[in-house]
């Protein structure tokens, strides 16, 4: 089985850090840097992102056993996992899962329900570009524009793009694996699965991802979770607003 690609700074316990659908390690890289002052930080691409393994087969459940091995592989023990979006649905299942490797989680802008599925003009954007035509960073922009008109979205989605060969632009992550499973992304915590250690999860204020709504399901799945908003941000909390996010992520490790 192969182990997924991670950078790994700083010593003490291990932090693994999971970005979201479409993302990468890279995105964490200087939160990352941050943390390994404190933490063994391992920033992880998991399957069909980033520098890792492009695979056919994409759910929460491999993703869990993807982490599981790289665990395993680097023996490590008692870590501390925070997951974003897509990431934190992956550290939920496997707290669940795997409880006695897992010291702390935390959470970040997802609760463990089900989403509904709400990619696809992404996902046709990101289609309808042919590298051949669009041989150039600009003309993948002007390309995905068509669809994708927040330019946020675009410079986050572009970060993916990368030269395959002189002359050749691709994508990092398998795109042709993410169209044919992306309904598995929003699928929800199994039901009556609890984890009871400490977890912090982390809201946008601007976010829809957490709601009151949500915070009887979260309480259920993890009895010992508190729930903290940081104001005036949405999804990407952790880029918009850095510092409080690293405030809050270390206060509650300590």
């Amino acid at each position: 089985m192969e182990i997924l690609h991670s950078k790994i700074m700083g010593e003490g316990t291990p932090l693994i850090i999971l970005h979201g659908y479409f993302g990468m390690g890279d995105n964490w890289k200087s939160l990352g840097n941050k943390f390994a002052k404190n933490f063994q930080t391992h920033i992880i691409d998991q399957r069909n992102h980033g520098r890792s393994f492009h695979s056919s087969n994409f759910s929460y459940d491999h993703l869990v056993e993807d982490l599981a091995h790289y665990i395993n592989h680097y023996h490590l023990e008692k870590v501390v996992i925070l997951g974003h979006s897509m990431g934190g649905k992956t550290a939920m299942l496997f707290a669940v899962k795997y409880p006695l490797m897992v010291a702390k989680l935390i959470i970040v802008d997802i609760a463990p329900r089900y989403y509904q599925p709400h990619h696809s003009d992404i996902l046709t954007a990101l289609n309808s570009v042919d590298f051949k035509i669009q041989n150039t960073r600009k003309l993948v922009d002007l390309k995905i524009s068509e669809l994708i008109l927040d330019p946020v979205t675009r410079a986050f989605l572009l970060k993916n793009v990368f030269w395959k060969e002189k002359g050749l632009l691709a994508y990092r992550f398998n795109l042709q694996s993410l169209t044919k499973n992306n309904e598995e992304v929003g699928k929800a915590l199994p039901p009556n699965k609890t984890f009871d250690k400490k977890t912090l999860f982390l809201a946008g204020g601007k976010s829809e991802y957490i709601t009151n709504g949500e915070i009887p399901l979260i309480k259920k799945h993890f009895p010992e979770s508190s729930i903290q908003t940081i104001p005036n941000v949405g999804h990407w909390l952790h880029a918009e607003s850095p510092d409080v996010f690293y405030e809050l992520v270390m206060n509650f490790l300590k």
